[in-house]
Parts: C-alpha cells; structure tokens; sequence
C-alpha cells in the first residue's frame, strides 16, 4: 500500500485482521557512523522513501531490559536513580543493556534483577516489548513480569549512580496513580505498570510464560 506522497507502507494488519506495527525496509543509499560513544551512538542515513530521499540521525542502541517484579501482596519494585539528561531522581524497575554476547532477554532481566534488586525470580512472563522514542533512536526494551521472588545469596556490588538506588515497594493500584498523575514519569515504569494492571484484570490471561536459560 502507498500514501499520500509515495511512501510505501506495510498492511498494518496481522493474518487476523487486527492492528499491529510492521517492518518496512526502505532502502538506506548512504549509512555514516558520525559519532562513536561509550554505550550509544549516532548513525546518520540518507534513506529512499520513493517519491523523496531524506536524511535521518537517530542514536544507534543496542537494546535493553526491565523488570516488573511483583511481591505477594502485588507490591512492584522500584528503585532511584538519576538520570542525567532529564536532570532527575526517576523510580524505575530493574532495566539494563543488552550488552552482554549472546545473552538472551529474559537472562539479561534476570541478570539486571540480582545485579540492582539482588532478587531471584522463579517465574518469568513476556509482558510488553516497546520503542522508547522511535524518532530518534533505535532503542527496543522488553519488559518481563518476575514472580516468586527469593534474596539473591550476596548482594551486588553497585558503583556510580547505582551506588546511592533506594528501593521500595509499591502497590500496584498505587503505581498506576503515580502514572496517571504524571509523578512517575520514567518510559519503563509508565509501560510496565500499566501493563502489569491490565493483565492483572484480566486474570494473567494472555502472557508468554519464559525460561531463564
């Protein structure tokens, strides 16, 4: 299908018929790496859309983690940390890079979850997967629901801006009002909140059980 201007699309459809995002592979006629970071970097494209050609910068990354780990009592786990960028103190779920090779995802969460909850989880579930800010960056993070949770046999050692992490525990209710207020602003603990909520209402239906390999 074609919009307006000559923009090849995808169908927007799955083979049921409902909405979801596609890949669309717009030949890329010149890639420039412009800057090599330390964790990020930036990549600079000039893309053939068809009817135009155009250049797009965006911040290259190599994808990430986080955990939403709920207690019995449904309590989720959120530590500080700031973040430079925005200038803030945010209350996040355990989250970290897929930096490590051949790590998969949910071993990359349950990696993050002893490394900055020391935390072990006996049940893992897939809960929501999203592009932080797919207008300038290529950022993907998977978001695990983690049950049963046990103390890790030592704590991590944490350096930097994990040194000073306060962790709490939070009802979830109470959560999904700091969301909807604008107190909790953090992507991760906006998504995986509210997704927590929703397929709590609905039972747990629906979610992929996985295996730290």
């Amino acid at each position: 299908m074609t919009r307006p201007g000559g923009v090849a699309t995808a169908s927007g459809r799955d083979e049921h018929g409902r909405l979801r995002d596609e890949p669309v592979a717009h030949p890329v006629l010149e890639h420039t790496r412009v800057y090599d970071g330390r964790v990020f970097d930036l990549d600079r494209d000039l893309v053939d859309l068809g009817a135009s050609q155009v250049v797009r910068e965006y911040v290259a990354h190599p994808g990430a983690v986080g955990v939403i780990a709920l207690d019995d009592q449904d309590r989720v786990l959120l530590l500080s940390q700031y973040r430079h960028p925005v200038r803030r103190v945010l209350w996040e779920p355990p989250a970290g890079l897929l930096d490590v090779a051949g790590e998969d995802e949910v071993t990359a969460a349950a990696r993050e979850l002893a490394e900055e909850a020391d935390l072990v989880a006996g049940s893992w579930w897939r809960l929501v997967e999203i592009f932080t800010t797919p207008g300038g960056s290529s950022e993907h993070i998977t978001l695990f629901l983690a049950r049963d949770l046990a103390p890790t046999s030592t704590p991590f050692p944490r350096v930097d801006e994990e040194a000073g992490m306060q962790a709490v525990w939070v009802p979830l209710d109470e959560a999904v009002d700091g969301v909807l207020a604008g107190r909790l602003q953090c992507p991760t603990t906006v998504t995986g909140v509210l997704a927590a909520a929703v397929a709590r209402s609905r039972g747990w239906a629906g979610l992929e059980q996985v295996a730290v390999g």
